[in-house]
């Protein structure tokens, strides 16, 4: 059952409707669901579906060959064009009044060997194309290939486009739609597991609970995802070791990158080159301070993917448990009883994406453009009266740069009840933000609800969010 993508599937659909040509790019890191996506788009309608491979440029237009002369021309079945140009003259000749979807999925697999081809393509859209009812599409797991060489200015394909499409993860509402008769909690588990990766979300069994789902595929050795970050960086990089001992300690809360360089031993330019390449397949991403974007030393490097976090933080020191055939009693004795506290990054995402939602429809009677949150310093007074600085963060800021207002929030993902210390200390961090912008609202987030501390000392500026409301609140 294919589910949710219904704006990608609305432009998609636009662009088929446009008369003559149209052509539409689309982006995302592996296992985000791109080719799922074209397949369900195209599905009744007549096209031509061309996955490339890393077999060079020959052997994929001898394939491409062969499926473009079975889509078009079935007695032709099999006949091979020797070059690029004579297939698509091949493709042109038999363009009619019936639009045509042609699509190109994997695009950099081809491209990256073969420096002529988009020069080509660029030929044929402008000269032949152009009046033909013909829909382009083009799609690429490496971004950095999709951005520099497929969309960028000097791309021979640039102002081609309709429209472009980068493919996201499903945010946690989205997630929930894989398993819509799971509780709240084991809702926001699946998500955090998964990472909201759809091919992850795919193998979410919903008659199974979380628990068996999860020792199904990560603490068995035949487990689709035992094995997946090392499956994906191998697909990714020639030389992995090095990539994976990055990855593993930014998984570990190194987030800098003096600190990520000191502990692999690498230089810092090497680490960096390496953090680039991991943000530019999808896996990393720079996080910055909300309000203090432009300070370079509060820029951190984060997993983007929680299943990878959710896999270095348990998989790895388990992996003979796991061979051992122990995997499920290890998940439940050690990684069970973890599960809150790995909850508690993606809890804190998924309040911001709460957030903002809400402002965007004008809750709270302002309009937030943004959500994160924020980390620095604040001062505080002890006891005897001294002024002393320490480190601070607030899960949940929303700015509304419109209102000239924002609102801050706290998230817990835990057992027991949200008190009054929390809320004291959320309006005592607020002051440590540096923006002029009052605080309209504070926003407390929590699993297990709140203190009756809360019912005997209401208040107008503190909104109160179950996890339940997050999943139910008018969204």
């Amino acid at each position: 059952m294919f589910i949710g993508r219904k704006k990608e599937l609305e432009s998609l659909e636009k662009s088929y409707k446009k008369p003559g040509f149209s052509m539409t790019v689309i982006t995302g890191r592996r296992r985000i669901g791109k080719s799922t996506l074209i397949k369900e788009f195209i599905k009744g309608k007549k096209a031509v579906y061309y996955t490339a491979t890393k077999i060079g440029s020959e052997r994929n237009l001898e394939l491409l060959s062969e499926q473009l002369s079975f889509a078009l021309e079935p007695s032709l079945s099999g006949i091979h064009f020797g070059t690029i140009e004579r297939l698509f003259d091949f493709l042109t000749a038999r363009l009619g009044d019936e639009k045509l979807i042609f699509v190109i999925d994997e695009l950099p697999y081809w491209a990256e060997k073969d420096e002529g081809l988009l020069s080509v393509m660029q030929k044929y859209i402008d000269e032949k194309w152009m009046d033909k009812n013909l829909f382009l599409i083009l799609c690429g797991s490496s971004l950095s290939f999709m951005e520099d060489e497929v969309l960028s200015e000097k791309s021979p394909l640039f102002g081609r486009r309709d429209s472009q499409i980068y493919l996201r993860e499903f945010d946690y509402l989205e997630a929930a739609e894989f398993v819509p008769e799971y509780s709240s909690e084991d809702k926001a588990l699946c998500f955090g597991v998964t990472g909201g990766v759809a091919k992850y979300l795919a193998l979410i069994n919903p008659k199974q609970d979380i628990d068996t789902n999860i020792k199904r595929l990560m603490f068995s050795t035949d487990g689709y995802l035992f094995d997946e970050p090392h499956n994906l960086l191998t697909q990714e990089f020639s030389d992995i070791s090095l990539v994976n001992d990055v990855i593993e300690q930014v998984a570990a809360g190194q987030n800098t990158l003096n600190l990520i360089s000191e502990k692999t031993h690498e230089s810092a330019s090497t680490v960096s080159y390496s953090l680039k390449r991991l943000i530019s397949v999808g896996l990393i991403e720079k996080k910055f301070c909300i309000g203090e974007e432009k300070n370079k030393k509060k820029v951190q490097y984060v997993l983007k993917d929680s299943m990878f976090r959710f896999w270095y933080r348990f998989v790895p020191e388990a992996v003979s448990i796991i061979e051992l055939g122990g995997g499920g009693e290890y998940y439940d004795k050690v990684v069970k009883p973890q599960l809150h506290d790995f909850m508690g990054k993606v809890f804190e995402g998924m309040c911001q994406h709460f957030t903002l939602l809400k402002g965007i429809i004008g809750e709270w009677s302002i309009f937030l453009n943004k959500a994160g949150s924020w980390w620095g310093t604040e001062t505080i007074t002890d006891k005897n009266g001294r002024k002393r600085a320490q480190s601070a963060d607030i899960d949940v800021v929303g700015i509304s740069d419109a209102d000239r207002s924002m609102v801050v929030g706290e998230c817990k993902f835990k057992n027991e009840p949200i008190d009054q210390s929390v809320y004291d200390t959320l309006l005592r961090r607020s002051h440590a933000i540096p923006i002029s912008y009052p605080v309209r609202k504070y926003l407390l987030f929590s699993l297990s609800g709140f203190t009756d501390w809360y019912k005997t000392n209401q208040n107008d500026a503190v909104e109160l969010y179950t996890l339940e409301d997050m999943y139910t609140k008018n969204l």
